[in-house]
């Protein structure tokens, strides 16, 4: 019995943009990156991380979603930069949780609450936010305003410092803006649909 490929293999959720499918890659608590091996579906090492900054949520990707053309082009338009292109990689995505979750190669199911705008190297790597379905302490949540301001303050940092080179202070990292849920379903059914007409 073959394993299903996690990017191409799962369903995004059968109540997708509202509830979705996630395949976590890292944890709060690995001093690795994980990420998927894009032919084979297994999880490989990327990298150690670098400095001492820890992803404070798990991460991970959103199945059959893909940051290709449109992606760019709606990043263009909502941040009025320039020559910006996809990252050719599935939509990442953050997922909070009361519990500690220290397994990763998982799937999970959550809600999107809003997202982060993000350009890396002019290319187009927007940050989904999420809390786990039916979580204690996030589960209520529907949108990313009801996030506590120290949380969003917490990955914010996280995404701004975490290719930030300690001697230099290049950072090739730029978030433009913080957006709700309402604008979050659309990168996510945008990213359907760039999986749709370039990769499936």
């Amino acid at each position: 019995m073959k394993t299903a490929h996690p990017w191409h293999g799962v369903s995004k959720g059968a109540s997708f943009p509202d509830i979705i499918n996630v395949y976590v890659e890292i944890t709060p608590f690995d001093t690795v990156k994980y990420e998927l091996d894009k032919e084979s579906g297994l999880l490989k090492i990327d990298r150690p991380q670098k400095f001492s900054n820890l992803c404070p949520a798990l991460y991970g990707f959103v199945p059959q979603t893909y940051c290709g053309k449109e992606i760019a082009n709606f990043c263009m338009e909502k941040s009025g930069l320039t020559e910006v292109k996809g990252d050719g990689d599935p939509l990442d995505i953050c997922v909070l949780s009361e519990r500690p979750i220290q397994n990763h190669n998982i799937l999970l199911q959550c809600i999107p609450i809003g997202g982060l705008r993000m350009v890396d190297k002019h290319e187009a790597d927007d940050k989904i936010i999420a809390v786990l379905k039916d979580d204690l302490m996030y589960g209520h949540m529907l949108d990313i305003s009801e996030l506590p301001e120290a949380i969003l303050q917490r990955l914010l940092h996280y995404f701004k410092t975490y290719k930030l080179d300690p001697q230099s202070q290049e950072n090739k990292v730029l978030i433009t803006d913080v957006y709700g849920a309402a604008e979050c379903k659309k990168v996510l059914q945008i990213a359907s649909e760039d999986y749709q007409k370039e990769i499936a």
